[in-house]
C-alpha cells in the first residue's frame, strides 16, 4: 500500500459516497486508474465494505449500554460457544474478547430501560457459562468516530 492508496483511504472513510471522478480529482489521477486502485483495496480485504452510519438516538434507540461480561470457564464447553451466542444478538452492536479480570466488553443499543431489562433477562442470562454481567450506562458520547487516520507519508 503506497500513499496514494493511504490519501484514498483517508477520503472514503471521510466520504464513502464520493464520485469515482471525484475522488481521481482529488488525487490526481484518471478515474480509470482510480477505479482500479479502489477495486484493489476491496479485493485486498482492505476496504470491507461501504455503510451509512445512522444516528441511533433518531432511529429511537435512546439508550446506550457498556456491558461488561465475566464468564465461568467450568460452566462452558468453549469461550467460541459463548462468543457465538453473543454475536447473534441483534442488539450487541459491537463485541470484543478481553485480557485480565473479565472476558467481553459489549456495546448494546436499546431503545429504553425496558428493552434493557428484557435483553438481559431473556437473552444474555440465558448464555450458559455467564458468571457475572456488569454494565455502565452512557450519558455522553464524547467522541465516536469510525476513521482510521493512515499516515500518508
Amino acid at each position: 500500500m503506497d500513499r496514494t492508496d493511504k490519501r484514498i483511504l483517508n477520503i472514503l472513510q471521510r466520504n464513502g459516497r464520493i464520485t469515482n471522478s471525484k475522488l481521481a480529482g482529488e488525487i490526481g489521477i484518471s478515474p480509470p486508474a482510480m477505479l482500479e486502485r479502489v477495486k484493489r483495496l476491496e479485493k485486498s480485504g482492505m476496504i470491507r465494505q461501504y455503510a451509512a452510519l445512522i444516528d441511533r438516538e433518531k432511529a429511537g434507540f435512546s439508550l446506550l449500554a457498556i456491558i461488561i461480561i465475566s464468564v465461568s470457564l467450568n460452566e462452558i464447553k468453549s469461550l467460541e460457544d459463548v462468543k457465538d451466542k453473543l454475536i447473534i444478538l441483534d442488539e450487541v452492536q459491537e463485541c470484543y474478547q478481553l485480557t485480565g479480570d473479565v472476558d467481553f466488553l459489549l456495546k448494546v443499543a436499546v431503545r429504553d430501560m425496558s428493552n434493557y431489562t428484557t435483553f438481559i433477562n431473556a437473552k444474555l442470562t440465558g448464555i450458559p457459562g455467564i458468571q457475572n454481567i456488569r454494565t455502565s450506562f452512557v450519558l455522553e458520547t464524547v467522541k465516536s468516530s469510525t476513521v482510521l487516520q493512515l499516515d500518508e507519508d
